[in-house]
């Protein structure tokens, strides 16, 4: 890179940059924008209502939006007036068992409130739950989907009522004031705010020249509530500067960005790579650059919202890796000028972030207070960070893993030193994992005897990280001494990385078996069981093709 043009190279990378931060400003601006502003205490921190109204929707919608109304106008309306949705099909509810026993029809995605918790039946499946529950076994994913069924109903009736809605702090007690609390004068000051929504909203709808001055006024009666609730304990409402953050960070979608960029790259890149252009590294590069700069932008947001670093459930942890994964394949591109190497980084970076993005329900995305075994930044940091950053390494392992696969598919000989290089490649980021992972553990087991008196007790979590550690050593050392060549490589990055997978998700969304439960989770079960079963059957088919040609 040393040739290229620097300021060409800085100016690629701040287009982009700079596009995704103008259009989520733009959307600041939007009269009657006041709304997502307003604090509101949920799940042990105040947030802006912007997250909170997104959230309970897409847990009872499962969308942020609906019929492209906002968000923030939904969870209004089911307050203000929620025999409105009697008739509307606004829980959404795919389990078929559940769909059998409620005796619903399987070709819908959405159903009434009347259809599900009007029947007889619905009562019986939560008391089979409670059940399940008091016997304390790991959920199945039936008993899962009725979970989130008793979550959609709570929250839509805690809504309904205001009891949800908490929207005044107290001096006397860290518990904020619901809606169904307030007195004459609080109500009074909500009332307002109602009205302002009712007028902007139908002047929105009907596009008439007041939508600005509706929308201004509605502003307006926000910031006078937002002030009326701050006087009552200042020292309790949040951080206006997080909390305009945080609207932010929802508007932008980083992590959106950081993909679409990435994939940008790697598309460019595969062109290059196929048909042997001669020029548009730099391009690549600068894409690169931006994309990885967006995805530490957003880290960087999620780190000044909840003060503590965004490593703390499996959807940070995933985006954590990919960022991780990216970063390791730029140093290895950069030390051997593969092209490949950068590709793979790219390629996992994109697969992960997409993953993240699209399955809220498996990878929550949502923001929390850490769990009192986690109140500790410094071992977050140097635990936590440390063993996930070493899954990024085995990650890219695996992808070149997966681009050696499709070279023996396509033809050994043909693509011999290719497949050498690749291998070069395999090696280095798997000494890399390994160099993270083992004092990962070392660390982790001082912060075991730091919380739970013992350095190690064979928890599922540390035996599997363990068996990781391991098995990545045996290849290693396989390939150190000639036992390991280079289909075995291939095949073992492949291979081995079931190890990370068990030890990462099995462990939390599989097994549910542990001290580590504050990081336990479901679903997706059969999406991962089935990515593992075709990648070993593609290693088998290709070893027995190679031992048939022999």
């Amino acid at each position: 890179m040393k040739n290229w043009n620097i300021d060409l190279l800085l100016k690629l990378i701040g287009v982009p940059l700079f596009l995704c931060l103008f259009v989520s400003m733009g959307v600041r601006a939007e009269p009657g924008g006041r709304l997502q502003y307003l604090p509101i205490q949920d799940s042990g921190r105040v947030k802006p209502f912007d997250t909170f109204s997104k959230e309970m929707l897409e847990l009872v919608y499962g969308k942020k939006s609906y019929e492209k109304r906002s968000a923030m106008e939904i969870i209004l309306t089911w307050t203000i007036s929620p025999t409105l949705w009697q008739d509307k099909p606004l829980f959404e509810l795919r389990n078929r068992d559940i769909l059998t026993a409620l005796n619903l029809n399987f070709d819908k995605r959405y159903f009434t409130g009347e259809e599900i918790f009007g029947s007889p039946k619905f009562t019986e499946l939560m008391q089979d739950l409670q059940g399940k529950r008091e016997s304390k076994e790991k959920l199945t994913p039936y008993f899962q989907a009725l979970q989130r069924l008793e979550s959609q109903y709570s929250v839509f009736r805690e809504i309904a009522s205001g009891r949800m809605l908490r929207l005044i702090p107290q001096k006397e007690s860290d518990t904020w004031l619901s809606v169904d609390q307030f007195n004459s004068e609080q109500q009074g000051q909500l009332v307002k705010v109602t009205k302002a929504l009712i007028q902007y909203l139908a002047a929105v709808s009907e596009q008439g020249p007041d939508r600005i001055e509706a929308g201004a006024g509605l502003d307006k009666a926000v910031d006078e509530f937002i002030d009326f609730a701050r006087q009552n304990a200042p020292e309790k409402y949040g951080n206006p500067q997080k909390i305009e953050t945080e609207v932010f960070y929802n508007q932008l979608h980083p992590f959106r960005w950081t993909y679409i960029l990435y994939l940008s790259a790697a598309i460019l890149l595969l062109c290059i790579w196929l048909f042997d252009w001669k020029r548009g590294m730099p391009a690549v590069w600068a894409l690169s650059l931006s994309a990885f700069l967006m995805h530490a932008f957003g880290f960087g947001l999620r780190v000044y919202l909840m003060d503590r670093p965004p490593v703390s459930n499996m959807y940070e942890t995933v985006v954590w890796m990919s960022w991780g994964c990216v970063l390791f394949s730029m140093i290895i591109e950069w030390i051997y000028r593969f092209r490949f190497v950068l590709l793979a980084g790219l390629l996992g970076g994109v697969v992960a972030l997409v993953i993240a993005d699209s399955a809220p329900v498996v990878l929550d995305p949502s923001l929390h207070p850490l769990e009192p075994v986690l109140r500790s930044n410094y071992w977050l940091i140097v635990h936590v960070m440390t063993i996930t950053i070493s899954y990024a390494a085995f990650f890219l392992a695996f992808v070149l893993g997966d681009i050696g696969l499709i070279y023996y598919g396509l033809g050994e000989q043909k693509y011999h030193e290719k497949l050498k290089a690749l291998v070069t490649a395999i090696y280095r980021a798997m000494q890399i994992g390994v160099m993270f992972l083992a004092p990962g553990i070392i660390l982790g087991g001082i912060w075991a005897d730091y919380s739970w008196g013992r350095f190690w007790g064979w928890d599922p979590k540390e035996t599997w990280a363990l068996i990781a550690l391991l098995g990545y050593l045996a290849v290693l050392h396989g390939r150190l001494i000639g036992w390991v060549r280079q289909f075995g490589m291939v095949v073992c990055s492949v291979v081995t990385f079931n190890l990370v997978i068990m030890a990462w998700y099995g462990v939390n969304f599989v097994l549910g078996a542990g001290l580590h439960s504050y990081g336990f989770g479901a679903g997706g079960i059969e999406y991962v069981a089935a990515f593992s079963g075709l990648h070993l059957l593609v290693v088998g088919y290709l070893a027995l093709q190679r031992k048939n040609a022999k």
